[in-house]
């Protein structure tokens, strides 16, 4: 298996976030995540209604960008581009025009992404991770997972989706002193892993220094080949 430039593999799949000084999050019974922006309908689902929909399950890796990356993950949900063609686009204005994402957890982080990137055949709502039902730790109930976008993209505990015409503000968390260190971050607008797009500004050799510098793998490295250029095909699909 390869892996995206300035990603290194750990052993496992330790838990990562903002949240990761407080314990993993408690569910509240009827969890649902309601979709806003120009509707005619109110749309709102809860977990057990994805089970109505088409499941789909894909091997992939959830790279962080701080270059280290969980490998070798089996995650099954409803693919983000049939739920929006079944579900959020029939209940969409005439003039809606849809450009960008919001997606909001339950511990109050938010992820910015285009809709272009978020159609991808591989981005999941993800419930089950491994063969078993997602853990706190993981992002239970449902989660986004972005597999060619690095993890910041990948909301846990999603309750919300947001629809909006052009990009919005940099706004990721209520908590003053994690909004400020994500907004000192500057996360890339599409952060593809396959491009290195970590942050909007500053170049990725630059930016992977000073990642590799200030933070810590979580677990212990493995030693997986690195390719020479990017390869935005390297995750297998299954339906």
């Amino acid at each position: 298996m390869t892996l995206p430039p300035g990603q290194r593999a750990v052993k496992g799949f330790p838990r990562f976030g903002v949240e990761l000084r407080q314990p993993p999050l408690t569910i509240p019974d009827g969890a649902k995540i309601d979709v806003t922006g120009d509707l005619t309908r109110t749309v709102s689902l809860a977990p057990s209604d994805l089970a109505d929909l088409p499941r789909r399950q894909i091997d992939a890796s959830l790279h962080c960008v701080a270059g280290w990356s969980a490998i070798g993950l089996r995650w099954e949900g409803v693919a983000f581009h049939d739920l929006y063609r079944l579900t959020i686009e029939p209940a969409l204005t005439l003039d809606a025009g849809v450009g960008y994402l919001i997606f909001v957890g339950l511990d109050g982080y938010r992820s910015i992404t285009t809709l272009a990137d978020t159609l991808a055949h591989n981005v999941l709502l993800a419930d089950r991770l491994d063969g078993q039902p997602l853990t706190p730790e993981h992002g239970a109930p449902v989660r986004l997972v972005s597999p060619d976008q690095y993890g910041l993209v990948s909301t846990k505990h999603l309750c919300r989706i947001e629809l909006h015409r052009s990009e919005p503000a940099g706004f990721y968390h209520p908590t003053k002193n994690i909004q400020r260190a994500l907004r000192t971050v500057r996360p890339h607008p599409r952060a593809r892993v396959w491009h290195e797009e970590r942050h909007r500004y500053l170049p990725s050799w630059l930016t992977r220094r000073i990642y590799r510098w200030l933070v810590k793998p979580p677990a212990p490295l493995i030693t997986v080949t690195t390719p020479a250029a990017p390869d935005p095909h390297a995750q297998k699909t299954m339906t």
